[in-house]
C-alpha cells in the first residue's frame, strides 16, 4: 500500500508563490485594461421614442441646454438626445434635458453619431480612432464592439445601413453589428499585398448609400482630385471592389475644397470648388464616377457648409442660402436666401432656422409658409445671428447645435 502523499513545507511556499504571481498578473492586467478606464450607467427607465409630431406648434421655446463638443447636429437614438462631451457620451430625457445613462473612458473621444437606433462613439488610443463601442438608445446598454488600425482623427457618416469612418489616408465601412464590411487605404501590415488598387493616397471626403461608398482621394503623381466608387460590402472586406474610378476634369492640381455632398441610388453629388475659369459648382456623377452633369452655384461653399437630407430631397446649406436638390438625380429645384442652417422635417413641413426664429417651408418648392419666432441667444447671452445650426425633431420637440451646445426647444 503506498503511503499518503504529505504537503512539505516547499510545497507550501510553491503554492503561496504562485497564487502571488496570479494575484500579480490579474492585477497588471486589470491596470493595463480597457475596462478599468470606463465607466458605463445604464438607464433604470428606458427612453420611450414620442409620438410624431402631427403639427407645427405655435411658439417654441428654449427648456435646456448641454455642451456636446464632439457633435455638429443634434443626435438622437431610439428617444434619447445623444450628446458627446469630454470622453463622455450622454443619453438624455428630450423633455429635461436629464441624464438618463452615460458611457464614459480615459480616452479622447474622437466622435459620436446616431445609426440603427443606437449611439456609435470612437475613442482614440495609441493605434488612432481605434475604440469603438456601440450604445443602444433607450438605455445605454453596451452592444457590439470593435477595434482597429485608424488615423488620429477620423470623420463619421451614416446612410441607414453603413456607418464610414473616414480619416485622411484610410476609412472603414461598418454593419450594424460593428463588423467591417470594407477597408481601404492604408494598412500597416497587409495581409493580402496589393489588395488595395492604390497607395500614399489622402482622403478629402467620403459618403454612402446601401449601395455605394464614394471617396475623394488625391493621389501621388495624379492631375487633381480622383472620384471612387466602391461597394460598402465586398465578398472580402479587404479587397475594394471598385464601380468606377476617374480623376475629376476641370479641377485645378492642388486646389482644396471638394466634398462629396450626398451619394443616392447610382448618382453622387460632389462639390466643385472654383477652378482656373470655372466658378463654384455641384457635379453629378453616375455609379461609375462618370460625370453626368454640373450645376452653377452664386458663390462658394462655406468651410462650415452642412448637408441634410430632408424629405425626398438633399437640403445644402452654403453658408448664406440654402439649396434643395432631388434625391433621385441630384437636380437643384429650388434656393432659400438668409438661412442659419440646413433644417429638418416636422409634420410634413421643412424647419429652417433664421435670424430671431425658424422658417416653416414647403419642402417641395422653398417657399415659406409661416415664421416661429424665437430668442436664440450664446452660452454669453449674445444673440446668434451667424450659423451653421443643425437641427433634429423628436416628437413635439426640436432641437438645436449651436457651436459646441445642444439646445432643446419645445
Amino acid at each position: 500500500m503506498l503511503a499518503p502523499e504529505r504537503r512539505s513545507r516547499v510545497d507550501l511556499i510553491v503554492a503561496a508563490a504562485l497564487v502571488v504571481a496570479v494575484v500579480v498578473a490579474i492585477s497588471v492586467i486589470w491596470l493595463h485594461s480597457d475596462a478599468r478606464g470606463t465607466t458605463s450607467v445604464t438607464a433604470e427607465t428606458s427612453a420611450v421614442p414620442p409620438k410624431t409630431a402631427l403639427t407645427i406648434p405655435d411658439r417654441l421655446r428654449e427648456i435646456w441646454r448641454q455642451p456636446s463638443n464632439v457633435t455638429t447636429v443634434p443626435l438622437t437614438a431610439g428617444g434619447a438626445v445623444v450628446t458627446g462631451d469630454d470622453g463622455t457620451v450622454t443619453g438624455r430625457n428630450i423633455e429635461d434635458g436629464k441624464e438618463l445613462w452615460h458611457y464614459q473612458r480615459n480616452m479622447p473621444l474622437c466622435g459620436v453619431i446616431n445609426s440603427w437606433g443606437t449611439a456609435v462613439a470612437v475613442y482614440r488610443d495609441r493605434r488612432g480612432c481605434s475604440q469603438v463601442t456601440e450604445l443602444d438608445g433607450p438605455d445605454g446598454l453596451r452592444e457590439a464592439q470593435r477595434t482597429s488600425d485608424a488615423d488620429n482623427s477620423i470623420r463619421l457618416s451614416a446612410d441607414g445601413t453603413y456607418v464610414v469612418a473616414q480619416g485622411d489616408s484610410r476609412l472603414e465601412v461598418w454593419r450594424s453589428d460593428l463588423v467591417r464590411t470594407l477597408e481601404y487605404g492604408r494598412i500597416d501590415a497587409p495581409v493580402q499585398p496589393k489588395a488595395q488598387p492604390r497607395s500614399g493616397c489622402h482622403y478629402d471626403s467620403a459618403r454612402s448609400s446601401n449601395t455605394r461608398v464614394a471617396v475623394l482621394e488625391r493621389c501621388p503623381k495624379e492631375a487633381g482630385d480622383r472620384l471612387t466608387l466602391l461597394n460598402p460590402s465586398p465578398k472580402d472586406n479587404q479587397k475594394p471592389e471598385e464601380y468606377g474610378s476617374s480623376v475629376i476634369a476641370g479641377l485645378t492640381p492642388g486646389v482644396d475644397g471638394a466634398q462629396v455632398l450626398a451619394v443616392s441610388g447610382d448618382r453622387v453629388a460632389v462639390y466643385l470648388p472654383p477652378s482656373g475659369n470655372e466658378g463654384p459648382r455641384i457635379g453629378v456623377f453616375d455609379g461609375d464616377a462618370n460625370p453626368v452633369q454640373q450645376y452653377a452655384l452664386s458663390q462658394p461653399l462655406a468651410a462650415d457648409s452642412v448637408v441634410a437630407k430632408n424629405a425626398s430631397n438633399y437640403t445644402i446649406w452654403t453658408g448664406s442660402q440654402l439649396i434643395a436638390l432631388r434625391m433621385s438625380d441630384f437636380v437643384p429645384i429650388w434656393a432659400a436666401q438668409g438661412v442659419l442652417g440646413p433644417g429638418s422635417m416636422m409634420a410634413g413641413s421643412l424647419l429652417v432656422p433664421i435670424v430671431g426664429g425658424l422658417a416653416v417651408l414647403d419642402p417641395s418648392n422653398g417657399r415659406e409658409v409661416r415664421r416661429i419666432d424665437l430668442q436664440r441667444n450664446g452660452s454669453d447671452g449674445k444673440p446668434i445671428t451667424q450659423g451653421p445650426i443643425g437641427t433634429a425633431v423628436l416628437g413635439n420637440f426640436v432641437l438645436e447645435q449651436r457651436g459646441d451646445t445642444v439646445v432643446a426647444l419645445g
